[in-house]
């Protein structure tokens, strides 16, 4: 099979017979409306989307109608505007969006001034016999005005599709370019994107740009550019498009069948590959009222593709073209409430509460409000695909959570980074951290822990100091998903582990160890000594405190208990159990079980 990571021509992957989940079924639904927006984070499938609406819709590829269309939902059944405009598409990721406002200025009339003097050659070529559209090196404007004016003088009008609207905005907020003043002159009543708009706006109403559907990861430019392009009908929260971008869970049984199939594994391998690729990478709603999460199509690809072609798991779970994803939570880290915020979600079963989602945001107030509230900061990770809807509360609030373990391994880096700025740090830390589950030892990570971690929470203001806070501190050095599946607070029996490491299947050869550990917090005015006196304790007197020890006594029966059911649930573990016990921030003990 041949699967089209990295291709986002849909001529190509159709006629080629590259491997496609047919969702031209949504075409029909999408004709209600004559301008969208259409949101969906980086590595959706976007650009397949309007790749699908560019060869539909396009008069010069009506004869190509049955080679590219024929096999799939909507060639059975076609509507009446197929293949009835002119397409003009500009895809923004194109333009330079660095420098300054007169350099971004220029870029982007460039991109408008290329793709028009390709619109006219291609018609042309084509047969259509456009009349002359002039092109306005410094003014694009003006060559959409002379665009407009030719087409006037045929039977069609255009079809406009817009990519990556929000490249300019999105390059702003991840720090490339912060200037807030750079940004507004670029969407102020007179800036080239807020004019540009203008421009679209009046001539749809001609109805020379009869239709337009644009896409981007957020709709940040869209508040600061509504005078100039108020029209265009979000259908983000639209159920009926929930699945337009990605892979239902069918979908994915289907593949993994015929791979495994392919590569001669017993049947029993497939429930393996399912339950693999939906804990690594299942978890995606777009909407309250979609009954089924959604697979991220490029991670999914780049599963299939590795697994196919080797008959192994990839190495790698997270495709690299999704790392960079991280930038946003950096943004989110160098927000004060928003290192509460990714604090949180790591410790608390990945999962916040908001009354709701924004679904407008300027990005005047991102640059320049230091004081973002929590809803601000959740909507601004759901919309970049790192929190996803999981449902309502009981008081009908929003509970949003990390999709699946590739975007907490992310949320894991950058708190790791966050807590230990100095590479140094957290490669000793790492290397301490291996020897748990390579020796079962944890007197190196737990030394570690007692000498360099606790001094990033006496110098940080953090609000926490429980067993939640030392958890994190671990499982930031622990986390390792090319070796496990790791699970924060994992369900057993309705009761809950603080921390599993269990081996992949496909990595159950290497000599390493399944992991099970248990975390205490004693705080130090329970145990009665201050944090001097904590600090001088021998091995022998702080093992020997009550509180350490009913703590560690505690723990051994819920390590035990956990124990008993992983080995029961999983099989053939080689399974090292520990409970671990903070004194303040002060002194860790532990106990192998």
């Amino acid at each position: 099979m041949k699967y089209p990571y990295g291709i986002s021509d849909f001529k190509k992957i159709n006629t080629k017979k590259y491997f496609y989940i047919d969702r031209t079924d949504k075409i029909p639904l999408l004709e209600r409306s004559d301008s969208q927006l259409f949101i969906r984070p980086r590595r959706f499938g976007k650009s397949l989307v309007l790749s699908m609406l560019e060869n539909y819709y396009d008069v010069a590829k009506k004869d190509e109608f049955e080679a590219i269309f024929g096999g799939l939902k909507i060639g059975k059944n076609p509507t009446e505007l197929r293949n009835s405009y002119f397409i003009l598409r500009l895809d923004f990721s194109c333009v330079d969006p660095t420098g300054s406002a007169e350099d971004v200025k220029r870029a982007l009339f460039n991109h408008i001034n290329v793709r028009i003097d390709g619109f006219y050659k291609f018609y042309n070529y084509k047969g259509f016999e456009l009349p002359v559209i002039e092109i306005n090196r410094e003014d694009a404007l003006y060559s959409i005005d002379s665009l407009i004016a030719a087409i006037r003088m045929t039977p069609y009008s255009v079809y406009l599709l817009i990519d990556e609207y929000d490249n300019f905005a999105n390059t702003v907020m991840m720090g490339v370019q912060s200037a807030g003043k750079r940004y507004e002159s670029l969407v102020h009543d007179e800036g080239p994107l807020r004019t540009f708009f203008k421009t679209v706006k009046a001539s749809t109403s001609s109805s020379m740009f009869d239709r337009v559907f644009i896409t981007g990861v957020s709709p940040v430019v869209m508040s600061d550019i509504t005078s100039g392009f108020n029209i265009a009908k979000n259908i983000y929260f639209e159920p009926e498009f929930n699945d337009l971008c990605g892979f239902k869970q069918n979908e994915i049984e289907d593949v993994l069948k015929e791979i495994v199939n392919k590569c001669g594994f017993k049947k029993k391998k497939i429930q393996e590959a399912v339950n693999l690729m939906q804990t690594y990478y299942n978890g995606y709603t777009f909407s309250h009222a979609a009954d089924e999460r959604i697979y991220n199509p490029t991670l999914c690809l780049y599963f299939f593709e590795q697994f196919e072609k080797s008959c192994n798991y990839p190495r790698k779970m997270l495709d690299s073209n999704l790392a960079v994803d991280e930038s946003k939570l950096e943004y989110i880290a160098q927000i004060p409430q928003g290192r509460d915020l990714l604090m949180d979600l790591v410790q608390k079963d990945q999962e916040v509460v908001i009354s709701d989602i924004e679904d407008r945001f300027g990005i005047k107030d991102m640059l320049t409000d230091k004081s973002k509230d929590n809803t601000f900061l959740v909507s601004f990770l759901y919309y970049f695909g790192v929190l996803t809807i999981a449902g309502d509360t009981e008081e009908l609030q929003i509970i949003l959570k990390v999709p699946n373990l590739v975007m907490q391994s992310l949320y894991v880096e950058r708190v790791q980074k966050m807590l230990l700025p100095e590479p140094d740090d957290r490669d000793d830390g790492k290397d301490a951290a291996k020897l748990v589950y390579q020796k079962g030892d944890m007197a190196p990570l737990c030394r570690f822990m007692e000498e360099r971690y606790f001094k990033v929470f006496h110098n940080r203001d953090y609000r926490w100091a429980n067993e939640l806070t030392v958890k994190t501190a671990f499982l930031t050095l622990l986390y390792n998903d090319i070796i496990y599946i790791m699970d924060s607070e994992k369900e057993i029996d309705r009761r809950y582990a603080d921390l599993t490491m269990i081996i992949r299947p496909d990595k159950r050869y290497g000599k390493v160890f399944d992991v099970l550990i248990e975390f205490k917090f004693v705080k130090l005015k329970d145990a009665g000594i201050s944090a001097e006196q904590a600090k001088k304790l021998s091995e022998d007197e702080l093992y020997s405190l009550s509180e350490i020890v009913s703590q560690i006594q505690d723990g051994k029966k819920q390590v035990q208990e956990y124990g008993k059911k992983l080995e029961q649930r999983h099989g053939n573990l080689r399974l090292q159990k520990f409970v671990v016990v903070a004194l303040g921030f002060e002194r860790i003990c532990f106990k192998k079980i």
